[in-house]
């Protein structure tokens, strides 16, 4: 066996990002997270295969993501467990029998470089077991009870580590067996393999290589990566179409789009009130209103700007995305659907630019929240609140809407090509 496997955990749920959907597919750069990480290592040209691990109901659409960019070396999209720990383990007993060195990545860091990946591949298949690394460069303090310092640690012999972390393929199934019958859980790969008395080697990473964690570790994220396209293709001209500089001229029928385009899409989404459901509202839960029947949670105004958004790239609708048939969508929140529309946009060369809701309905009044709403529907595109809009009228009593039984929305929004 000579070939090396690449095993990508990203079935974490992410707590900390502050989503309802996983980081790993939030935008940076106009792509999902998890896409800048399969992409650095299907251009390794040392590894051979990659192992995605993704939380249960995310197969599918990771496995839908890693082929629309077009990774060719994926060999399996496997469910995760409770921890990393026992996700790692689902993706090792997958792996091709070809392979003799594994390379254990974390999903949620993108900016992982070809060299940083192949420095720990040649370090494993000479000493078994490497890890990157980076000095720590701050002053490190231990503390004693109430706050107080304790003891200054010599920095000189401290590291921070990261990943990858790249072994021998025998030595990291028995130390992940031996982890399991002892049940050791550690916080990292390198630290089973350490209980077995094996040394790990220091390979230098890259302090850009971070694990995102919070919303500020995707602007960093973001920043580097445009600096990065920036530095192989050279500063674009202004022909690049921003959301801010979507203008139509006075007098003009002509969107001054420069050399992007433009495209407008119109959204429609009814459901009847139904007692004992609560109520969901551009993404606000409204507390005492009786809710709206549905397979997800039946938010009328984001399942229109969502109808909208795919209209306007021509990519069919929620239905054919989100099917009601399908168990995985059942209460699912409609912001999560919002957010994987939007990957769905950037996986297919389109941005959204800005929408705008209308709903219908006799009650409840949403203008209190509004404000809410349009920071969720912002958030999950990737946009500034101030390029969503959304509002409500009556029907003045016509029809069903009118006598109280249920609730429309029409959306309208505009995408323009990346």
């Amino acid at each position: 066996m000579s070939g090396t496997s690449a095993v990508i955990p990203a079935a974490g749920s992410g707590e900390r990002f502050g989503r309802a959907a996983s980081k790993i597919f939030a935008l940076a750069a106009g792509k999902p997270l998890l896409a800048h990480t399969l992409s650095a290592f299907e251009r390794c040209s040392l590894v051979d295969e990659i192992v995605l691990v993704v939380r249960e109901r995310e197969v599918d659409e990771a496995r839908r993501l890693a082929e629309n960019c077009g990774t060719q070396k994926l060999a399996a999209v496997v469910a995760g467990g409770d921890h990393r720990q026992d996700s790692v383990e689902r993706g090792l007993q997958v792996l091709s029998a070809a392979s003799s060195i594994v390379a254990i990545h974390d999903g949620a860091r993108p900016l992982v470089s070809r060299e940083t990946i192949e420095a720990t591949i040649v370090a494993a298949r000479e000493h078994g077991a490497a890890v990157a690394a980076m000095p720590v460069v701050e002053t490190i303090k231990s503390a004693a009870r109430g706050d107080f310092v304790a003891s200054t640690l010599d920095r000189r012999s401290l590291w921070t580590i990261q990943t990858p972390q790249t072994f021998d393929r025998e030595l990291i199934l028995t130390a992940y067996r031996q982890a399991r019958a002892d049940g050791f859980y550690g916080t990292d790969d390198a630290a089973l393999v350490e209980r077995l008395g094996h040394p790990v080697k220091l390979v230098p990473g890259d302090y850009d290589n971070i694990k995102v964690t919070t919303p500020l570790d995707l602007e960093f994220v973001e920043s580097r990566i445009s600096r990065m396209q920036n530095a192989e293709c050279g500063m674009r001209n202004d022909s690049v179409l921003s959301p801010q500089s979507s203008v139509l001229s006075p007098g003009s029928s002509v969107l001054s789009t420069q050399s992007s385009a433009l495209r407008v899409g119109f959204g429609y989404d009814v459901h009847r009130f139904q007692a004992g459901r609560k109520l969901v509202l551009g993404g606000v839960e409204l507390p005492g209103e009786e809710g709206l029947a549905g397979h997800s949670d039946a938010d009328v105004i984001l399942h229109a700007v969502a109808d909208a958004l795919l209209g306007a790239a021509a990519l069919g609708d929620i239905g054919r995305h989100f099917p009601d048939t399908d168990p995985a969508y059942r209460g699912i929140s409609s912001i999560v659907l919002l957010e994987r529309t939007a990957a769905i946009l950037v996986e297919a060369g389109w941005a959204p630019v800005n929408v705008d809701a209308t709903l219908v309905a006799e009650r409840p009044k949403i203008a209190p929240r509004v404000p809410e709403m349009q920071e969720r529907i912002a958030a999950a595109l990737g946009i500034d609140p101030s390029q969503v809009s959304v509002k409500a009228t009556t029907a003045e009593g016509l029809g069903e809407i009118g006598t109280g039984q249920g609730a429309a929305c029409y959306a309208a929004a505009v995408v323009r090509a990346r």
